[in-house]
């Protein structure tokens, strides 16, 4: 009898031990947990790859739709108010001694609970991530029309569609890459071709001129319109400051200790990149809308047309650009399909169920991007509707939910500020931007 305890306790301890080395082999396994020896400039590239996208190229087109003053003020409260949410965000990484947020749903599980915060980050995390691929899956494809169009003017007219599924071929290989940090240099190369296009739109439109026709007055002629396009244009800002979705899974990869937490490179590599992101974002915007007025476009290369060498290796600039992007905002959504399959599902963590997953979702992002689409339309509604919660105020939220600051203190007011603003911003933009898609998709046929 004496000697059945003890027996029992041992059994446990084994089924514990094997339970720690399979959930230590899954975290290996795992996109965003598999690798942790990032340096801090890798921090850098992989936030200016996530935020100087797409969004960039629209913003003259949004200063159109939002004027002079509006427009400059919208742009530098996003710039502080964004910067502001992402230093607690990288803050929150490591608040609690001996363990890390590795995933945006884990710091809101923190703040809101263990379910609750699920229900509340999970649904508009993937919304982002999801729309930003399937809205740069049409930027990709649109930016190689455009380069072909522009480089052989005599050749025959080819298919959007075709475009973008030539774009979509590099993503069923590059998917394949198991975390992060093995797509570094992709992201890199991301990352230079993003100031290198945004100094090319902007100093093109210099060399162009200010147009004989510019026109700076709005350019819908009854007050309803002007309204809905200037919800239009707060959702296409709020679209292209959209790192938030992405920061706690670029800052797992860093190395931590209680001497050197993880927040210092990355912090580091936050500021670097924001400097980039203010390098290409306010001159594009501001000299875009000074050249070509409301007739801007809503991609402003499309608007650049010679010298045409030039506009044409800047939409191939583009084309790389986005193909890193897509691949850092996809990286979340495989490690949260995965992670679903394996602790979830039972599934063994095998290449080939890397393998299927991830083409399909590069195949249904494909799919979607070659049905709709409606690039303005798509910016401005997906920027307010889901972009808006995730990077304005909900960092916000958590850190006066987790924190709790005295309130009516600078702390309080600042955090309250912006979820005001976000708030505004979520409710207002997408109004805006459905009414885009509804005007784009009546002279639209499928697969044109």
């Amino acid at each position: 009898m004496g000697t059945q305890a003890p027996t029992n306790q041992t059994n446990y301890g084994d089924q514990d031990d094997e339970k720690i080395r399979r959930q230590k082999a899954i975290d290996d396994w795992l996109p965003i947990t598999s690798s942790r020896n990032a340096k801090w400039w890798y921090s850098a590239f992989h936030n200016v790859t996530a935020m100087v996208g797409a969004g960039v190229l629209s913003l003259p087109y949004a200063m159109a739709h939002l004027g002079w003053g509006p427009g400059v003020a919208v742009l530098i409260l996003s710039w502080i108010i964004t910067l502001y949410t992402l230093w607690q965000m990288v803050e929150m990484h490591e608040m609690v001694p001996g363990k890390r947020f590795d995933r945006y749903h884990e710091l809101g599980q923190h703040a809101f609970g263990e379910k609750l915060g699920l229900y509340i980050v999970v649904p508009q995390q993937l919304i982002v991530e999801v729309s930003v691929n399937i809205v740069y899956m049409v930027t990709g494809g649109k930016s190689l029309k455009k380069f072909h169009d522009v480089v052989c003017k005599d050749c025959k007219d080819i298919k959007l569609t075709y475009f973008i599924m030539i774009f979509a071929s590099v993503h069923f290989v590059l998917s394949h890459l198991p975390n992060f940090n093995s797509i570094s240099g992709v992201s890199l190369c991301a990352a230079v071709m993003s100031l290198s296009y945004s100094t090319i739109a902007w100093s093109a439109s210099v060399d162009k001129g200010v147009q004989s026709d510019v026109d700076y007055s709005y350019k819908a002629t009854t007050n309803t319109g002007v309204v809905l396009d200037f919800f239009t244009a707060l959702g296409d800002v709020a679209f292209a400051y959209a790192g938030h979705n992405v920061v706690l899974e670029i800052q797992a990869t860093i190395p931590s200790t209680p001497e050197k937490p993880s927040k210092g490179p990355m912090w580091r590599g936050v500021i670097v990149a924001y400097i980039v992101v203010a390098l290409c974002y306010f001159p594009v915007a501001l000299i875009g809308y000074w050249i070509f007025g409301n007739q801007v476009e809503d991609n402003i290369l499309i608007s650049l047309e010679k010298p045409a060498w030039l506009i044409g290796m800047a939409n191939l600039f583009v084309v790389v650009h986005v193909i890193g992007s897509y691949q850092i905002y996809a990286m979340p959504v495989f490690d949260m399909i995965e992670t679903v399959l394996v602790k979830k599902l039972n599934f063994r963590p095998t290449f080939m169920l890397r393998f299927i997953t991830r083409n399909l979702y590069v195949a249904l992002t494909m799919f979607i991007g070659m049905t709709f689409p409606f690039f303005g339309g798509l910016l401005g509604f997906f920027g307010g509707f889901a972009f808006a919660p995730t990077t304005y105020f909900l960092p916000c939220i958590m850190w006066l939910s987790i924190y709790k600051p005295k309130r009516f203190g600078l702390s309080w007011w600042a955090n309250w500020t912006c979820i005001v603003f976000g708030v505004l911003l979520m409710t207002l933009a997408p109004i805006g931007g459905l009414r885009q898609i509804i005007i784009s998709s009546k002279g639209y046929k499928f697969y044109s």
